[in-house]
């Protein structure tokens, strides 16, 4: 029985970078072996075991094979006499293919170090076609390495191509395809994700809405980078940016959805756009079955994000219809979220990355002194019922009367 680090520790440790869990494989020994030395069983399709002291999983070493369409779509077989190399020609990329043995001796027989130094994603085999959650997978690595200069080799951008061509993307649950797509909202540039898929075909499949995009053109004196798609890329960027949560940067995939389906002879003006974008994000959102907090806020942003960008402008009657649709005084964190994505919005336009967005600090204070009214003096006056709640909006809509009044941006 020969134990093996596999996968993402030894293509990060190749690269200096942290190591932040670990896959092993075993090679010649039987799910009895590893029970009989207290590893705890928990694969489903094929032999996986926890370790009893680390909890970190060791899978037996396994081949597989197409038996149907997607993800789920193949049978496994893991028996003491599979090789190691049989174990790595099934895994996606060649830098994902490498193994470490406990002498430390690194097993590369793919060549992943190469594609390492040269920076290039590349499929291990034309059996990486058969699964077509690898587009997913390849597009989210590109999102995350983007920084060190990593790109998708051609061939292999050819075989997503051919996946994307199949319908086998057509096969991809909701649940994988949103796990995939957080995953890849929170690395260190999201827009690279949407951008490959878009390169491959994929985009078209599993975000309709957002490839509708391409082209559109926007008023240029607002938006320098005219192509709505750009625009969007550029705002995932300033997501990343400002570290913001998944909540605010699946808001900004979403935020302008609705100017794909502004008729033509309207452009670049995108009047109303934002209710349809709400209707297009709530769209996605079922489809892909995202969570239901992630789902409210992007439908938010994408109706009121307007509303926040001229925040200075508005009269306080709808500051507060604003707060009142966020429900800011019972989620003061869904407010953060919100302000986030709409600054992320206003910075991501060619030319505008490093404007101040004051309208951010504005609505905060504007929140804080609605929340802070005196009720229970309105409730000495003998106000009960509607006329309370009556009494507590004025007094709201007065604070943030006052407020704006007084209010001065920040050097």
């Amino acid at each position: 029985m020969k134990v093996y680090l596999v996968g993402g520790a030894v293509r990060d440790s190749l690269l200096g970078l942290p190591v932040t869990e670990k896959d092993w494989v075993v090679v010649g020994a039987t799910p009895e072996e590893m029970e009989a030395n207290e590893f705890r069983p928990v694969g489903k399709d094929f032999p996986v075991f926890l370790h009893p002291e680390t909890q970190e999983e060791y899978a037996l070493a396994r081949t597989e094979r197409k038996s149907g369409h997607g993800y789920g779509g193949f049978t496994f077989h893991a028996a003491s006499d599979v090789s190691l190399e049989e174990d790595l020609i099934r895994r996606d990329l060649t830098i994902n293919a490498m193994a470490r043995s406990e002498g430390g001796e690194v097993v590369d027989p793919f060549h992943g170090k190469i594609d390492l130094k040269a920076r290039l994603l590349r499929h291990v085999s034309p059996a990486f076609a058969e699964d077509p959650l690898r587009v997913l997978r390849v597009a989210r690595f590109a999102a995350r390495y983007h920084w060190l200069g990593f790109r998708v080799a051609d061939d292999t951008l050819t075989l997503m191509r051919q996946l994307s061509d199949s319908g086998e993307l057509d096969y991809l649950v909701p649940e994988r395809v949103w796990k995939e797509t957080s995953r890849a909202l929170m690395e260190r540039d999201p827009q690279v994700f949407f951008q490959v898929l878009h390169a491959c075909g994929a985009l078209a499949v599993l975000f309709p809405e957002l490839a509708a995009l391409d082209g559109v053109p926007q008023p240029e004196q607002h938006h320098p980078e005219i192509d709505t798609l750009v625009h969007q890329y550029l705002c995932l960027q300033q997501g990343a940016r400002l570290g913001l949560s998944l909540h605010a940067r699946y808001a900004l995939l979403c935020h302008d959805l609705g100017k794909g389906k502004t008729p033509e002879e309207e452009w670049p003006r995108h009047i109303a756009h934002e209710i349809r974008s709400a209707r297009l994000s709530n769209k996605v959102s079922k489809r892909l079955k995202v969570p239901r907090e992630t789902a409210q806020l992007a439908a938010l942003v994408a109706e009121f994000h307007t509303h926040c960008h001229r925040a200075l402008e508005l009269k306080p009657t709808t500051v507060w219809k604003l707060f009142k649709a966020l429900d800011v005084l019972r989620r003061p964190e869904r407010l953060d979220d919100f302000l986030g994505a709409c600054e992320a919005d206003a910075r991501g336009r060619t030319g505008f990355e490093d404007r101040d967005y004051p309208q951010a600090d504005y609505l905060r204070g504007a929140a804080n002194a609605a929340r802070d009214i005196h009720i229970d003096s309105l409730r000495q006056q003998g106000l009960q019922g509607p006329a309370l709640g009556e009494a507590i909006t004025q007094a709201r809509i007065h604070a943030i009367m006052e407020y704006k009044q007084s209010w001065t941006p920040s050097p």
